[in-house]
């Protein structure tokens, strides 16, 4: 290294030169000591999922959950290693040793000879050599991919023809396609009945097996595994465009619901959460974002809405009554609460004990999501307009008639519960009333977090933390293409066909909300 000393002694010209390229080396040194520490992390995280698949503790563990729990854990660790190697590789830097691994990779066993074939011809634009002269086809090489139908298995056998110029010596043939997994054996086909299956229809891995065995070729669950988690880490770039989109638009809704997650090292489940974000019906854009995370905590909406960060979202935030979004209004978002969160603190009065002061309640909510039903179709100004005219008067007697009954019920009563969560929050609940964009309820999220609760049947618990994310992402691309109107499998048919090629400055294009078929 240079001394100050020495650098003080040289010209000037030659010390700026010197000053410029330290600074790059530094700078250098900076990127890798980063990637390393990334490596190291990856690495650290590998070991630990596979000490949780091989060890003897987790055997133990194992053997005391049933073979499907089993199943739903193994295929989970499984997915992780793979997702997590792929993210190594990615980083890594290619060793000198490349041909040597390829040696010790395994072989793959030919696809069964009874599937049914298409051929896919893959020929050169031109078959015309620079000479003039017209080259002759000497060969082809073949490669078999495995596509699925429901129910049924063929082989795609991408034929790439050979040609070759004698005059010239010239050899010309078609690239190899590029594919979503590097040099695997599925189809796109396969790969996104695959992710529909398991992340929309609730249908675990194991269970994937054996309807994969039924149609004539079993694939091994870890294979399966595998699959899911190279497509959740190459899914991650356009999973990450779609928050960024929402992120974008001034109105968001909010949710929460719980779910299990296995707590490595005592082989016992606690309660995570997925959070839900979304865009309102009303907006032209239909985009919803699940994010997993180990705690109910605001921070995760926090973090989701980037309120510590000098782009820091600062529109309308649409949720329940759960103080943990409270945080949020003190970093400049604005709260709009739930109108149908209040009404049901009455129905259950009406519904439970026949109040009368229940059902007098629900005649004003009945008034209001009357009026809303009216202007869902016209524009935002159209609405709010409506809305001031025929809602602020109902929701002003609402008000006075609310502080009238709570003088009359006694303290402590479920009745001035259901009053005062209305009372306390009445300025967020009524926001909706000056804004034409901001919906009277959070239904519309909460219809999109449904998934997630007819699924946990299906799940039983999340297998680990990274696991829980992988599943949001993917859940969040198949039902945001869902809202828009798309079947999720064609959609991501085509998006993992696209994807491999698709220039990343180009990645919205593949959003859900602007997707049209190739």
């Amino acid at each position: 290294m240079i001394s100050a000393q020495q650098l003080d002694a040289l010209d000037p010209q030659m010390r700026q030169a010197v000053q410029s390229l330290l600074a790059e080396v530094q700078q250098r040194d900076a990127e890798i000591a980063f990637k390393q520490a990334l490596i190291d992390k990856l690495t650290h995280e590998m070991a630990i999922l596979k000490r949780m698949k091989f060890a003897a503790t987790s055997e133990r563990f194992a053997s005391t959950l049933s073979p499907e729990q089993r199943s739903l854990l193994e295929e989970t660790l499984d997915t992780d290693i793979h997702e997590l190697d792929g993210e190594l590789q990615r980083h890594r830097k290619k060793t000198d040793h490349k041909d040597e691994d390829e040696k010790k990779a395994p072989k793959r066993a030919p696809l069964p000879a009874h599937l049914p074939r298409r051929d896919v011809p893959h020929e050169p634009a031109d078959t015309t050599c620079g000479c003039g002269k017209a080259m002759q086809r000497i060969g082809e090489d073949v490669s078999e991919k495995l596509d699925y139908q429901p129910g049924v298995f063929t082989v795609e056998r991408h034929v790439r023809g050979k040609w070759v110029c004698k005059c010239c010596e010239r050899l010309v043939q078609a690239p190899v396609p590029a594919h979503v997994i590097d040099k695997g054996i599925p189809t796109v086909g396969l790969l996104a009945h695959l992710l529909v299956a398991k992340f929309m229809d609730h249908l675990p891995l194991y269970r994937q097996e054996a309807v994969f065995a039924r149609a004539g070729h079993l694939i091994a669950r870890s294979t399966l595994a595998q699959w899911v988690g190279e497509c959740g880490a190459q899914l991650q770039p356009l999973v990450q465009a779609l928050a960024d989109e929402l992120r974008r638009h001034m109105v968001l809704h909010a949710d929460e619901t719980p779910v299990a997650m296995l707590k490595p090292g005592n082989g016992k489940t606690h309660k995570a959460y997925i959070w839900s974000y979304c865009t309102p019906s009303t907006d032209p854009v239909k985009a919803v974002v699940y994010e997993f995370s180990e705690t109910r905590s605001g921070e995760n909406v926090r973090d989701f809405l980037r309120l510590d960060t000098s782009d820091a979202w600062q529109g309308t935030l649409v949720t329940d009554g759960f103080s943990g979004y409270s945080a949020c209004v003190d970093k400049g978002v604005t709260s709009a609460q739930c109108m149908a969160h209040s009404r049901r603190k009455f129905h259950e009065l009406w519904a439970n004990h026949g109040s009368k002061v229940g059902e007098q309640a629900l005649r004003f909510y009945q008034v209001l999501f009357s009026i809303e039903r009216q202007a869902e179709q016209i524009t935002p100004e159209e609405r709010r307009r409506i809305r001031q005219r025929k809602s602020r008067r109902v929701l002003a007697v609402f008000h006075r008639w609310l502080l009238g009954q709570r003088q009359l019920v006694p303290p402590g009563s479920a009745t001035i519960k259901a009053i005062d969560y209305s009372l306390k929050r009445w300025k967020e609940l009524t926001h909706f009333v000056n804004d034409g964009d901001v919906p009277i309820s959070n239904n519309w999220v909460e219809n999109q977090i449904r998934p997630i609760a007819v699924g946990r049947s299906n799940w039983l618990f999340a297998g680990s933390l990274r696991a829980g994310k992988r599943a949001a992402a993917i859940m969040s691309l198949l039902h945001s293409a869902r809202i828009n109107g798309h079947d999720p499998y064609a959609y991501f048919k085509d998006v993992l066909d696209r994807l491999p090629t698709h220039p990343v400055n180009r990645i919205d294009e593949l959003l859900p909300h602007r997707w049209s078929p190739s």
